[in-house]
């Protein structure tokens, strides 16, 4: 079979957020079997020396906004240049830049990919049931529905799960000397949260944490991803918890954080597909405690991959959370059980088999 040449349009120049990853990951393996890939995002020189390293032809467009002409004028040109068959395009942004170089030039196959369930508003609508977009990839079973809800035929969307890459996260990881590195005991038991944001739930699992020093005295919560840590500190401190939380800035070492860890948790309430971190952690075979939400349940089954939670329940997230400290057996249990499950849905591999063979539909129906 033929090579495609496929562009990826990604209007942000963040490199170690989880879209970013997962788009990384799928160029990535996509050149290494044999296609042309092209990435465009915003100006940033990690990407474009990244790219370089994996042999990806990069493009700076400056994506300023969802009407900058000139940055759809400068995709239209790049879609000439590589002769592009098929255009995959991220974020919101990228949707609508892609929509309007396709006024340019043909476009043989666009496809829209959705990663979050914030509802769609009435532009948002048009840009995803427009017949100029070839499909959508949602990223978990429940944004499908929500598209399906908002009007989007349902045959044009296909669930791809987002994956992990099961040879790097793996339950052979050592943690000891990243749990080492942040001060932590063996006889302490982590609870880690990736990812800080309004929605993430950040607060919720520090008020969990009120309840639960009280019942399990050696729990500690350490929360990764934050931009500015003075404002969860300031929580922490306010809820009496210094020394048994910590907040620390982004990491690259993800493996060896979660394998540090004792157990996982998101506790999101709002506007997530399926919560990377949960993957991740269930494929280092890390316990995981979950808000029963969108797709998480996709992953999480309750008592047999980890324990699901309400959103917005501080309580029950402290019970669950309990739960694992007190029967840390079946707590490893369900997390092996996860990992399984991760190799067979929500690896990398999976991912890239099953978008490489919807590209190929396309093309050919195209």
């Amino acid at each position: 079979m033929r090579a495609m040449r496929i562009l990826h349009v990604y209007p942000k120049d963040d490199y170690f957020t989880g879209a970013a990853i997962q788009l990384r990951e799928l160029a990535q393996q996509l050149a290494r079997r044999g296609h042309e890939v092209v990435v465009a995002t915003r100006p940033s020189e990690h990407w474009a020396r990244c790219c370089r390293q994996e042999g990806l032809a990069h493009h700076d467009v400056p994506m300023t906004s969802e009407v900058d002409v000139a940055s759809a004028w400068r995709l239209a040109r790049i879609l000439r240049a590589h002769r592009i068959d098929v255009v995959h395009a991220h974020k919101g942004k990228g949707r609508t830049l892609a929509l309007m170089a396709g006024l340019f030039v043909r476009i043989p196959v666009l496809i829209l990919n959705r990663g979050v369930s914030f509802p769609l508003d009435r532009f948002q609508r048009l840009g995803y049931t427009t017949r100029r977009v070839t499909a959508i990839i949602a990223v978990c079973e429940s944004i499908k529905r929500a598209l399906v809800r908002s009007g989007v035929d349902g045959k044009k969307v296909e669930v791809i799960y987002s994956g992990t890459d099961t040879a790097r996260f793996h339950p052979g990881i050592d943690g000891g000397p990243v749990r080492r590195e942040l001060g932590f005991t063996p006889d302490d038991f982590v609870i880690t949260q990736i990812g800080v944001r309004s929605w993430k739930g950040n607060d919720d699992v520090i008020d969990a944490m009120v309840w639960l020093a009280a019942a399990a005295p050696q729990a500690r919560l350490l929360i990764v991803g934050a931009r500015n840590p003075d404002s969860l500190c300031e929580r922490v401190r306010h809820r009496r918890l210094n020394g048994r939380v910590r907040v620390i800035g982004y990491r690259e070492d993800i493996p060896e954080i979660l394998a540090a860890s004792d157990c996982c948790v998101d506790a999101s309430y709002a506007g997530l597909g399926l919560t990377g971190t949960l993957r991740e952690a269930l494929a280092v075979a890390v316990p995981v405690v979950a808000t029963d939400l969108q797709g998480n349940p996709e992953l999480v089954t309750h008592g047999v991959t980890g324990l699901l939670v309400p959103p917005r329940r501080p309580d029950a997230l402290a019970r669950a959370l309990l739960e694992n400290i007190v029967d840390r057996p079946q707590a490893c249990a369900r997390a092996m059980e996860g990992r399984r499950r991760v190799e067979a849905k929500f690896s990398t591999a999976v991912k890239v088999e099953r978008t490489e063979a919807l590209y190929r539909r396309l093309l050919a129906e195209a």
